[in-house]
């Protein structure tokens, strides 16, 4: 408990010691002096608080000696006090706590937003992208050391154990729109997934994985998909070399070197395009963008669709262009 509170344990014990001191000047007073209660309770306050009022009774020899002794505990007790709070003060945790009361009051209010399990090299990263892209972002990690940063650079973020139920719970599970764990450890990931999918069956995961073998168990635990960063990194050194041009113009279009993005776009029923071919909706000349495939409601992907392929409720069409353009078609979808 006393590494828990930290400076607080100080004032703790002061507080606690002034408890002991008060009650044994109203059992003195009750005992020795035969008063009452309420007596005995006010001169135990007067007394304590050195206010200078009259005695309540008359007072034998002993009971004075005792209120001496009462005077000097009780005005040692405050200064205790007085102490322990200015180095509470000092040490900034009162501004800490304050921090975190409001870093906590806005994450209760964040919806359809992400979070994200540990900000180590690949969750860093991870966070840095969503944030780029205007999402909320919400992380879970127990590296104080790593939760200062993020608090100074103005991240959204708990301090806790990612498997635990109330972390995640605390960090909006309930209402978020996707969770990412990307937690060193390979047990940790698979409890982290399984423990997101039953709080929320139908929040999407993403997992990282250490191997291929463990894919399987990331998916039986409920991740939409897992990811191994390993094995990208190594594929895409390959291709650098291997096709260097293209590798050259997707880093520009991910990195923003050029005005090019590609961008999942879902039909709504509503949408003005919904059982339109593609020659009829005129994508390409009023967005001029290109819809390189269509991902069906039922899960089938059609690549490089023809003109002719149709338009459905709740497809999703994945279109590259301009992100003026494609912000403007997502406006009639």
């Amino acid at each position: 408990m006393r590494a828990r509170l930290g400076s607080f344990w100080s004032i703790l014990l002061g507080v606690v010691y002034l408890v002991l001191i008060f009650l044994l000047g109203i059992g003195f007073y009750m005992i020795y002096e035969h008063w009452d209660l309420a007596s005995s309770f006010y001169m135990v306050v007067i007394t304590l608080s050195t206010v200078g009022f009259m005695e309540v009774n008359q007072l034998s020899p002993e009971g004075r000696v005792f209120t001496a002794f009462l005077i000097m505990l009780g005005v040692g007790g405050f200064v205790y006090i007085a102490g322990a709070f200015a180095q509470v003060l000092i040490d900034g945790r009162l501004q800490i706590m304050w921090g975190k009361h409001r870093m906590m009051k806005m994450i209760s209010k964040l919806r359809n937003h992400f979070i994200v399990c540990g900000h180590g090299r690949i969750g860093s990263i991870v966070v840095q992208e969503i944030m780029k892209d205007g999402h909320d972002v919400v992380v879970i990690e127990n590296d104080p050391a790593l939760i200062d940063k993020m608090e100074q650079e103005g991240i959204l973020c708990l301090e806790g154990d990612a498997t635990s139920d109330a972390v995640l719970i605390s960090a909006g599970l309930p209402y978020a729109r996707s969770l990412i764990s990307a937690v060193t450890s390979e047990a940790a990931n698979v409890y982290v997934t399984l423990t997101a999918r039953q709080l929320n069956p139908t929040i999407t995961i993403v997992a990282r994985a250490g191997d291929k073998s463990h894919i399987s168990r990331l998916e039986l635990a409920g991740a939409n998909r897992v990811v191994l960063p390993h094995f990208i990194g190594g594929l895409r050194m390959a291709q650098s070399v291997l096709r260097p041009t293209v590798t050259n113009f997707i880093d520009l279009a991910v990195r923003g070197g050029i005005d090019l993005q590609m961008e999942e776009l879902t039909v709504s029923p509503e949408s003005e395009l919904v059982d339109k071919d593609l020659i009829e909706s005129k994508i390409r000349p009023n967005f001029n963008l290109i819809v390189i495939a269509i991902k069906k409601e039922s899960g089938e992907m059609v690549f490089n669709p023809g003109p002719k392929e149709v338009i459905r409720a709740n497809d999703t069409l994945l279109a590259v262009g301009k992100k003026t353009n494609l912000a403007e078609l997502r406006q009639i979808l």
